[in-house]
């Protein structure tokens, strides 16, 4: 079995945006379609990018406040979809369900925001990421097809890895 992937679809949505923009190009100009939520998808079509919302990807509009956004099968099964499995690429067509290769995803800045004097239960609550935690745990389930980068520090080692595999990721650093 093939242990490189290529990146070709990646679900972007990040908290802390330092060296975003730079990712996300390089994921571009190796060939990913880039999926990504609210503010990240703002700053990634405000610097030039073409980025496919989420709620285009799902057919769901973002709702609640944003409480929901990600807990989607379509995009949960993009992530922990087996594509060796044949029972899972069939349930994957049988669903319109694309297959994530990579997710960039930090979480809520909880300890910072609560560490502010005058932060509220309300702003505090609204601090508790589920979508976030949700995909890495998806994606890192299926290390074997899904890369999972979880801090701004990790990019240059993808970008190296896409580098030095003409545009793949390998097992190793997925699994690291």
């Amino acid at each position: 079995m093939t242990t490189s992937f290529p990146i070709n679809r990646a679900l972007l949505s990040v908290s802390d945006k330092s060296g975003i923009v730079d990712f996300a190009r390089a994921l571009h100009e190796h060939g990913a379609e880039l999926i990504s939520t609210g503010g990240t998808a703002k700053v990634l079509q405000d610097a030039g990018l073409s980025v496919m919302p989420v709620d285009e990807v799902t057919g769901f509009p973002e709702m609640l406040d944003g409480r929901i956004k990600t807990l989607h099968p379509i995009i949960h099964g993009g992530l922990l979809g087996k594509r060796n499995d044949p029972s899972h690429v069939k349930s994957m067509k049988a669903y319109d369900i694309l297959p994530i290769d990579l997710v960039c995803i930090d979480l809520y800045p909880f300890e910072n925001t609560i560490s502010q004097p005058r932060t509220s239960d309300a702003e505090a609550i609204e601090q508790i990421d589920i979508g976030g935690p949700a995909m890495i745990r998806s994606a890192a389930k299926n290390y074997d097809f899904v890369t999972v980068i979880t801090n701004p520090s990790q990019y240059e080692l993808v970008l190296a890895d896409l580098q030095s595999t003409k545009g793949k990721v390998t097992k190793e650093l997925r699994r690291s």
